[in-house]
């Protein structure tokens, strides 16, 4: 039985789990630490914050500004667009490389998990009619994986199209987390989705692509399987952000 905990920094909201009881502790610290080396680096270069694209690191910069930047790289969008997946992915690596079986990171709906049990992933899309339906089916061989979402119409974050929910998976979560954002930024319309779906696929290192807009579903690529789900508790499982009015997690976990 998976047990969970749940955890906010400086408006970032976390759900996370191990299979160790006191590595949640150790997951928290590393959430803490990779937000201060973050913090640190972008004072030192203000345009890795502000920028809307790829921009030029300093020698010194450490893994997480590199595993941004690569995400950044891939995908044309700004850095700090894959933020939430990278420090996801940093924390739960520190659990996994020190013995939890199992280490599951959900950072306001940017997901990380390596499993030792079957689990299920919730989709969650806001008010759109989906929403709450459906679910990933995900075994521990498909695992380590990261489960990335971005949306136009839920969050604090920065998009410029109009798409209920796009949701990247990939084994690299600050890659997924800025295909995601891409991916959201370029539905606007319908008529936009199937270019959307074989722009982000053809990115190197992704392997499937989820995108909502309106009653519409559109998938690519190597996605864990869809099932039916209801889950009653829902509400409670979802990370809230008190900047918006819109849930944060536009991708919940139902564990």
């Amino acid at each position: 039985m998976r047990t969970y905990r749940t955890f906010s920094l400086k408006g970032s909201n976390f759900r996370i789990s191990s299979s160790l009881e006191d590595h949640a502790d150790l997951i928290i610290d590393e959430i803490k630490n990779q937000r201060k080396i973050l913090e640190n680096y972008i004072l030192c270069n203000t345009k890795f914050k502000t920028s809307l694209e790829p921009v030029k690191l300093f020698d010194s910069a450490p893994p997480i500004i590199k595993a941004m930047h690569y995400g950044s790289e891939m995908t044309g969008v700004g850095p700090m667009a894959a933020v939430a997946g990278t420090i996801a992915q940093f924390a739960a690596e520190k659990a996994i490389s020190l013995g939890s079986e199992e280490a599951i990171v959900e950072n306001g709906g940017d997901i990380f998990l390596k499993i030792s049990n079957d689990i299920l992933i919730g989709i969650y899309t806001g008010f759109n009619p989906i929403s709450g339906s459906l679910a990933f089916f995900i075994k521990p061989e498909h695992s380590p994986l990261a489960i990335c979402s971005s949306s136009s119409k839920m969050g604090h974050s920065l998009s410029f199209g109009n798409c209920d929910l796009a949701t990247v998976v990939s084994k690299s979560a600050p890659l997924a987390d800025a295909a995601a954002t891409l991916a959201c930024n370029l539905v606007k319309k319908n008529r936009d989705m199937n270019a959307v779906l074989n722009r982000i696929h053809a990115i190197k290192g992704i392997d499937g692509v989820l995108l909502v807009k309106d009653k519409h579903i559109g998938l690519i690529g190597n996605l864990p399987k869809l099932v039916k789900h209801r889950d009653t508790h829902l509400p409670d499982k979802i990370t809230r952000d008190k900047d918006s009015d819109y849930f944060r997690a536009e991708f919940m976990s139902d564990f």
